[in-house]
């Protein structure tokens, strides 16, 4: 199936590695390969810099994105910076000019009514008379988002802004330690972010929201280790599977160990490849409904197109696994 640049960048993500935008030893590592299955990186120039620092960061970064302008495009992962406000970004744009061609967007933090018209204002600034699209990927991680009370017509307001620059939005993010923290919450390697009901709630209703429009991306794991010991893998594993089969695609990483686990959870399955094909392209004359090719599960054009495609633009990116 043909896709257009923006429908295949924003299955891409994939595992969104973070790290300190004062890291200076990632454009090395992206060079030797020392990333395993890496599709993107995010610099964080947030919550992971000190306020007295970031003056010191941001030069630090602009001196990494110029390593990483000179590594080839193919062996290059997409690139996005974290920015803070919307005040920030316009000053962050504007520093790192010279390396548009190789940023490929921001992440807009604790993205809500608050903030939401001026980043929505910023972004159509910057990509006004250009040809090469800047993209954001809103993070939605605030009490105001929280809230039960007005979580929903919050959320409501906040799509139809999105709305209005749908071209410019990557992907949405959720900050799941950022809800966890507004409760005092924090779940254990052998738990998921699911088993935390009120935070299960929340991510149900975003993705409510969102998930028939966007990409909404899966919340970080915040275990690893430099090998799997079957405890932090497992649970990262069992995540991704509650992840995906809730609607969420792609997920935060904070450690490359968790890159491969990411990337393998995103290759789709024979028997639903298979299904998928079908579905696609479907001959069944007047009929629409029929046996898969396993003769198991009943594939029905009309219900099963949306995510038929969905699972060969996956195929597409990230391949096909092996029914075991």
């Amino acid at each position: 199936m043909e896709l257009d640049e923006k429908e295949r960048l924003k299955y891409s993500i994939g595992g969104l590695l973070y790290a300190p935008g004062m890291n200076r030893k990632v454009p090395q590592k992206v060079k030797n390969g020392s990333f395993p299955f890496l599709t993107s990186l995010a610099f964080c120039l947030e919550d992971t810099i000190q306020d007295d620092c970031l003056e010191e960061a941001e030069q630090i970064l602009k001196e990494v994105l110029g390593e990483l302008a000179e590594i080839d495009e193919k062996k290059r992962p997409l690139v996005f910076v974290r920015i803070r406000t919307p005040e920030h970004m316009r000053h962050i744009i504007d520093l790192y000019k010279d390396y548009s061609d190789i940023i490929s967007g921001y992440l807009l933090p604790k993205f809500d009514l608050s903030n939401m018209n001026d980043y929505i204002s910023c972004i159509k600034k910057v990509n006004a008379g250009k040809d090469k699209i800047t993209y954001i990927m809103p993070i939605l991680e605030t009490r105001m988002i929280a809230d039960v009370a007005t979580r929903i017509g919050t959320l409501t307001k906040i799509k139809e802004s999105l709305d209005t620059i749908k071209d410019y939005v990557l992907n949405v993010r959720v900050g799941g330690n950022d809800f966890c923290n507004l409760y005092g919450l924090r779940r254990a390697a052998s738990q998921t972010i699911y088993d935390i009901g009120v935070i299960r709630d929340i991510f149900v209703d975003i993705i409510n929201i969102f998930a028939s429009d966007y990409v909404v991306s899966g919340p970080v794991w915040e275990y690893f280790g430099a090998e799997r010991d079957g405890v932090w893998d497992k649970g990262l594993a069992r995540e991704l599977e509650l992840d995906r089969i809730n609607g969420f695609i792609g997920k935060t990483a904070i450690h490359p160990s968790q890159l491969p686990i990411i990337y393998e959870s995103l290759k789709v399955s024979r028997a639903d490849y298979e299904d998928a094909m079908k579905i696609l392209g479907w001959d069944k004359g007047p009929l629409g409904v029929a046996k898969s090719e396993g003769g198991n599960r009943m594939n029905e054009v009309k219900v099963h197109g949306k995510w038929a495609k969905k699972i060969s633009i996956l195929a597409d990116i990230y391949g096909i696994k092996e029914d075991v």
